[in-house]
């Protein structure tokens, strides 16, 4: 008996067994990380699985499965916010150039028709030629006048070739990429001066920012 005793791992002779309050203790943790998840899930539930009268419940193209983006891309935080985000150069968004406008325009117009939800959301112009923006482009669209952070590609070349391939994917280049609050690309949105463009991007924004309240309480 005393042979078999000493084969046995002394930790397994010191592990505790835990009582009650510890079991309670790590359910507790359980259920706040489920907690946590459940506005995220709802939101992806309610695009993916749900189709009321047997219809499409979005306007937007969804992206499946979402695609990270990368905050050292462009040295801002993505993560926390829903962020419409958009690639053009500065050499063709002039103020005379209304294809790029377009873009601009319609995502501010969508910001701002979110009302009191417009905080929980940020916009993203990302300028891929590295030149420098017109400054009555900048007037219009900069962070205080129109909520958007204007912000260079990258330029490294692994970091560029991740952003290129990121932005890309799904020939969705020119279009308006849009993010959940964790920094994953789930909806493009193609850029037209049709008005159900604008109407459309305003209800996909509404509906999630209404199944999930992430980015709520960002300011």
């Amino acid at each position: 008996m005393e042979d078999k005793e000493l084969l046995i791992p002394a930790a397994q002779h010191e592990a505790p067994i835990p009582n009650a309050q510890t079991r309670r203790g790590r359910i507790q943790m359980l259920l706040l990380l489920f907690a946590c998840a459940l506005p995220v899930i709802a939101s992806y539930f309610t695009f993916y699985v749900l189709k009321p009268e047997g219809g499409k419940t979005n306007y937007g193209r969804l992206v499946t499965p979402p695609e990270q983006a990368q905050s050292a891309w462009f040295n801002l935080p993505l993560e926390g916010k829903w962020t419409l985000l958009v690639a053009r150069p500065a050499a063709e968004c002039v103020s005379q150039n209304e294809a790029c406008l377009q873009a601009l325009f319609l995502m501010r117009q969508v910001r701002v028709a979110l009302g009191k939800q417009s905080p929980r959301t940020q916009l993203v112009w990302v300028v891929t030629d590295g030149m420098p923006v017109d400054p009555q482009v900048r007037r219009a669209y900069d962070e205080q006048t129109a909520g958007f952070f204007i912000v260079n590609a990258p330029t490294a070349a692994a970091e560029k070739a991740q952003w290129i391939n990121w932005l890309n994917a799904r020939q969705g280049g020119n279009d308006i990429q849009l993010l959940n609050p964790f920094g994953e690309k789930m909806m493009q949105f193609a850029v037209t001066a049709d008005p159900k463009e604008f109407a459309g991007m305003r209800k996909d924004l509404e509906k999630l920012l209404k199944v999930n309240q992430a980015g709520e309480k960002i300011q």
